[in-house]
């Protein structure tokens, strides 16, 4: 066996990657200078960084979906990153694109998000001018509230995998990490969804298993990289075929409807807005008690208490807004 140092990896990458795919050695830099690695490249470098992140631990106690779900099977946000991953890496690996760059930005694209899921991004939009997202706020985790100084192209791509961010990303990875987000969070929100009585499998549209397959999973994964690998391949840009396109839209229309705006699901969304937004305004108004590493020195007190609300698992949100509010009702 001999070492394969990152110059050599980075010649492989110039030889074999697709003329389209983005090139470790050609990224346009961190905003801190720093000495190259001796063995990994610099996506390699960001991959691994995001992984050791206290950030990236914290996705295993944050809601995808379900709010404390009873039963172990039930996906939560880290599982469903290490799935955007897996779904992102196989589609660069089809592609020709760089495997290491896509999973760097799987890897960071939910590690800003709130507790209680997209509930927590409601939360927190009266906070904020027009809509928060947690797309910028997980860059600003990984710039600034926990800085590991990762690659402009990874931080852009974290940037810009929401559909509704605008621009969008500028390279051909992170739109693969666009389609393994949406290709993930469908397939697993239905067997979460049916897994715990919201839906049956009989209420899923005979189109959608038609054109995706017989049962929500694997053979749902499989189609829609497919529809992306072979699209892509012909057009010469990360795109998915109409056909699935049209049919993955129809499918996130009925998982709104069925399952996300559910009505039985209103009091628990409410319960979780009340909750995030009184630990808002109460550490907005008492900053000091925010611990030292969840505060950015200069920014306002608002600023500090939603970045420290929205780096909070379900539980210690939970936990805190009892511990506050219990000793305020009930003073020693």
């Amino acid at each position: 066996m001999q070492p394969r140092t990152r110059q050599l990896r980075e010649q492989l990458e110039s030889d074999l990657l697709a003329p389209e795919a983005t090139r470790a050695a050609e990224s346009q830099g961190r905003q801190v200078a720093e000495e190259p690695d001796v063995y990994r490249t610099a996506f390699e470098r960001d991959r691994d960084r995001i992984t050791h992140s206290k950030a990236f631990r914290r996705l295993k106690h944050k809601t995808q979906v379900f709010m404390n779900p009873e039963g172990d099977h039930y996906v939560t946000r880290m599982t469903h990153t290490l799935q955007v991953t897996q779904i992102g890496r196989a589609m660069a690996r089809h592609l020709g694109l760089n495997e290491d760059l896509t999973e760097a930005i799987c890897l960071g694209h939910d590690v800003g998000h709130t507790p209680f899921g997209h509930t927590g991004e409601e939360a927190l939009d009266p906070y904020v001018d027009g809509d928060w997202l947690h797309s910028e706020q997980s860059v600003r985790v990984m710039s600034l509230l926990e800085p590991l100084n990762l690659s402009w192209e990874v931080l852009d791509g974290i940037r810009a995998h929401s559909w509704k961010v605008d621009p969008p990303p500028t390279s051909p990875e992170g739109y693969l990490c666009r389609f393994a987000d949406r290709i993930a969070y469908l397939t697993h929100d239905v067997q979460d969804a049916i897994r715990a009585g919201v839906i049956s499998y009989e209420d899923i549209p005979a189109s959608f298993l038609d054109v995706l397959g017989a049962e929500p999973g694997s053979s749902w994964i499989a189609t829609m990289i497919g529809a992306v690998v072979d699209a892509s391949s012909a057009a010469g840009e990360v795109v998915m075929s109409e056909e699935v396109l049209a049919v993955m839209h129809d499918l996130r229309a009925f998982m709104f409807e069925r399952v996300y705006l559910r009505p039985d699901a209103s009091d628990q969304k409410e319960r979780a807005i009340y909750v995030i937004r009184q630990l808002v305004d109460y550490f907005s108004v008492h900053p000091t008690e925010i611990p030292d590493t969840f505060r950015l020195s200069g920014e306002v007190p608002m600023a500090q208490a939603i970045d420290y609300v929205a780096g909070m698992t379900d539980r210690y949100a939970l936990r805190e807004h009892d511990r506050i509010f219990r000793l305020r009702l009930f003073p020693d």
